[in-house]
C-alpha cells in the first residue's frame, strides 16, 4: 500500500509536533515543509540550531516544489486558513486545518466546500481538540441526553489561537493568552503582552479587547517585560452535561482531559489527514466523519478491540 504523502504548511509549535506525528505513522511519509520566504530566511540562519527533523526534508516556499502531495496539514494562523486551503486545493492537494473561531466555522465550511467540489478535493476544517475532539464529544452527549445543557470549561492553559491574535496587534512584540475557566462554560482571557519600543499600552489593550477572538469573554491585558518567561503550552478541558434520556432525568455526563496543546492539536490534524483520503470531494467538520476513518489498521481488528 502506498503511503500517504503529507506536507506541513507552517512550522511553529504545532508544525513541529505534526512532523513528529507523521514520522511516527506507519502509513504516512513527510513530503516536506512549506514556509513563507521570510520564515525560510530565518531558518537558514539557525545553522546547527535547526530542528533535527528538518535536516533530511525539503523545506520550500511553494508546495508544488515538493512534487506529489496527498494532504497538506495547515499549521498556520486561523486567519490564513481560508486563503491557504483554497490555494492548496487548487494545486491538487487535500487539506486539514485547525481553524478555531467557532462563530465562523459554518461560513468557512461553505466557502471551502465550494472550492473542494469544484476541484475534486477534500478539506477537513477545525480538526483540533476544540473545535474538533470536543465537538464530537458534545455531539455524543446530545445523542445520549437530547434534552439538557452542556458546559464546556477550557483551561487553565495557553490558547494558541488567541495568543497568535494578540501577537498580531500593532505594537505587540510577543504575547501569551491564557484561558481561565470561571465555571458553567464562562471563561476569562488573561493576555500578557511584551510591547515594542514606543508602543502605547492603553492602545494595545484597546485593540486586543476589540478583536473578535476576545470580544465574547472578559479579557484582562497585562504588560510584562518578557513573555517567554511565562509560556507553558499545557491546557485542558472539562465537558459536563446534565440532561434527559427519553423521559429519565438526572443524566450526568462528564469528559475531562489535561493536554499539551500543540501536540494534541497536531496529532488530531495528522489523523484527519488519513480521514481526508477516504472522503468524497467536499468540506467536512469532525462531527460529520466516522472515527474509523481517522485510524490506521484493519477495521475488524478495531471492532474486536474497541467495541
Amino acid at each position: 500500500m502506498n503511503k500517504i504523502r503529507v506536507a506541513i504548511v507552517g512550522y511553529g509549535h504545532v508544525g513541529e509536533c505534526a512532523l513528529q506525528s507523521i514520522v511516527d505513522a506507519s502509513d504516512m511519509e513527510a513530503a516536506g515543509v512549506v514556509m513563507r520566504s521570510a520564515s525560510l530566511h530565518k531558518l537558514a540562519h539557525l545553522g546547527p540550531m535547526q530542528p533535527k527533523l528538518l535536516e533530511t526534508l525539503p523545506v520550500v516556499d511553494d508546495i508544488e516544489k515538493l512534487g506529489s502531495v496527498d494532504v497538506a496539514v495547515l499549521c498556520c494562523p486561523t486567519r490564513s486558513v481560508q486563503h491557504m486551503a483554497t490555494e492548496m486545493m487548487e494545486a491538487g492537494v487535500n487539506t486539514v486545518d485547525s481553524f478555531d473561531i467557532h462563530s465562523q466555522i459554518l461560513t468557512l465550511r461553505r466557502q471551502l466546500g465550494e472550492v473542494a467540489r469544484r476541484v475534486g478535493k477534500v478539506a477537513i476544517v477545525s480538526a483540533g481538540w476544540d473545535p474538533g475532539i470536543d465537538s464530537v464529544v458534545r455531539g455524543w452527549f446530545q445523542a445520549m441526553a437530547p434534552k439538557g445543557i452542556t458546559y464546556t470549561n477550557h483551561g487553565p492553559g495557553m490558547s494558541l489561537g488567541h495568543s497568535v491574535a494578540a501577537k498580531a496587534v500593532e505594537g505587540v512584540k510577543d504575547a501569551l493568552s491564557m484561558t481561565v475557566p470561571v465555571g458553567m462554560g464562562v471563561h476569562r482571557r488573561m493576555v500578557y503582552v511584551e510591547l515594542e519600543e514606543g508602543a502605547s499600552f492603553p492602545e494595545v489593550e484597546k485593540r486586543i479587547k476589540e478583536d473578535p477572538y476576545f470580544t465574547k469573554d472578559p479579557t484582562v491585558v497585562i504588560q510584562v517585560p518578557c513573555v517567554c518567561d511565562l509560556v507553558d503550552v499545557g491546557h485542558g478541558v472539562k465537558l459536563e452535561r446534565t440532561g434527559v434520556s427519553g423521559s429519565t432525568h438526572n443524566q450526568s455526563l462528564r469528559f475531562e482531559m489535561r493536554i499539551n496543546n500543540p501536540a494534541l492539536t497536531a496529532q488530531v490534524m495528522v489523523s484527519a489527514a488519513r480521514a481526508a483520503m477516504r472522503q468524497r470531494p467536499g468540506c467536512y467538520t469532525m462531527i460529520e466523519l466516522p472515527v474509523i476513518d481517522f485510524l490506521h489498521g484493519d477495521v475488524e481488528s478495531f471492532v474486536q478491540q474497541l467495541v
